[in-house]
């Protein structure tokens, strides 16, 4: 079986010396350059995602903001770059909006979510200044109300709901039905107890709702229904609550391609159906357009992003299976491990040649599990070739850990004006430098 590289996204190349490339930058260079494994960033693709977003959304909508999902790739000059396109932030930890306030990113254009955010999470947002918090649950909103009257303080608030639908994706990352640990289900009740219980709190002002079907969707469908079922549960809070909210928040989880045989989900077509299915439901229930807001972060930031490694033993166990393994593997990428994320994969410096070798490509950690993709086509590689694993920006280096006590790599940032690291690589030192 003979496969020619493809290419999946139009940041990637092959340059005339066969090697592939980032940006229009030799990932065999960069390699050699920063070693490896080395995460791979280009700032000009996430720039572009960027642009397709606020640029639809100012076509297609009254009023709209586009936060970014900084879950997917959280690190300083990442929150500089989303600030410079206009995006807000969504974070999910205190960590997230310390890195976000440490880069100058500003407090009021942050949002914060998460399903269980402790008191000291609540009280470092409220003395933050964060724009918005997005309340998860009844116990949350008992918190932040105690906190905002410590602080005399009001805290804008955003509830999550649950709309009881079935994005068709995988289970792990599947987050709008509603036996979901995330928000309040609309189906049995407790969302609108939720809505009242909120409007009840003297310290809180609610603003809107919000839900998120879940990641990784190439089906329209999920998003349009989400928007309908949305709009008509704003429509029964004014009825039975005699409030209209602003606000609807219809989250992210736009797909995006992995490999060959999928697709990117269009964005404008997306923003543009959207927008005609919330005008519609204004007109049948006589509201006003709410300020729209989505949580775009994989979408925005995956295909901007490769990872490099270097070939080590290279196995073949006749009648069996092939392995190559690589300088990296679950510390860096657990997302194989986790839910069997499809990758794809190549060697760098012959990316002009036929794939034409099948094996498992299996990480460095003591885990017999430790595989970035099994059964996949490589070109024939040999020890010390530099392989390319594709699409890595989100998810990556946000969910690296230091098993094995291996340090997390570095992330070298991309694009027309030359390269720069992004995050130094860790050493020894760092591993221990917690240690008591």
């Amino acid at each position: 079986m003979l496969m020619k590289t493809v290419l999946l996204h139009d940041n990637y190349g092959i340059n005339t010396a066969g090697h592939f490339t980032v940006a229009g930058i030799d990932t065999v260079g960069l390699a050699k350059e920063y070693g490896t494994p080395l995460y791979v960033f280009d700032e000009d693709k996430m720039r572009s995602m960027c642009q397709k977003y606020t640029e639809g959304a100012a076509r297609y909508f009254k009023n709209a903001k586009i936060l970014f999902a900084s879950k997917a790739l959280s690190f300083k000059e990442i929150y500089r770059i989303a600030d410079s396109e206009g995006l807000c932030a969504d974070t999910v930890s205190s960590g997230e909006i310390y890195t976000a306030l440490a880069a100058g990113f500003p407090p009021e254009k942050i949002h914060f979510h998460g399903n269980n955010k402790t008191v000291a999470d609540l009280e470092y947002a409220v003395k933050s200044g964060v724009g918005v918090i997005i309340a998860d649950n009844l116990a949350e909103l008992d918190n932040l109300d105690e906190i905002c009257a410590a602080e005399s303080k009001t805290a804008s608030v955003v509830l999550r709901v649950t709309p009881g639908i079935d994005p068709h994706t995988h289970v792990k990352i599947s987050t709008g039905k509603v036996d979901s640990k995330f928000g309040s289900a609309i189906e049995t009740g407790q969302a609108l107890e939720a809505v009242r219980y909120a409007l009840s709190k003297k310290h809180i002002r609610l603003i809107g709702i919000h839900c998120h079907v879940g990641s990784q969707s190439f089906d329209p469908q999920p998003f349009l229904d989400a928007a309908d079922i949305m709009m008509r549960f704003l429509a029964e809070i004014r009825e039975k609550t005699g409030v209209t909210l602003s606000v609807l928040n219809l989250g992210g989880g736009f797909g995006v391609r992995y490999v060959p045989d999928q697709q990117n989900l269009d964005i404008d077509y997306m923003l543009r159906e959207i927008a005609a299915r919330v005008r519609n439901n204004c007109e049948i229930y006589g509201l006003d357009e709410p300020e729209m807001n989505f949580e775009p972060g994989r979408s925005i930031v995956a295909a901007a992003g490769v990872t490099l490694y270097t070939v080590g033993n290279i196995k073949t166990i006749p009648g069996y299976k092939s392995y190559v393994s690589i300088d990296g593997g679950m510390a860096d990428n657990p997302r194989y491990a986790l839910y069997q994320a499809p990758y794809y994969s190549l060697i760098a410096n012959k990316a002009d040649r036929d794939m034409d070798f099948v094996a498992d490509i299996a990480g460095r950690c003591c885990e017999s599990g430790d595989l970035i993709q099994e059964h996949t086509l490589l070109q024939t590689p040999e020890k010390g070739d530099i392989l390319a694993v594709c699409v890595t920006g989100a998810y990556n280096y946000s969910m690296a850990s230091n098993y094995n006590r291996l340090p997390r790599p570095a992330l070298v940032i991309v694009g027309k004006n030359g390269t720069r690291l992004g995050i130094r690589r860790e050493s020894l030192e760092d591993l221990i430098r917690n240690d008591l």
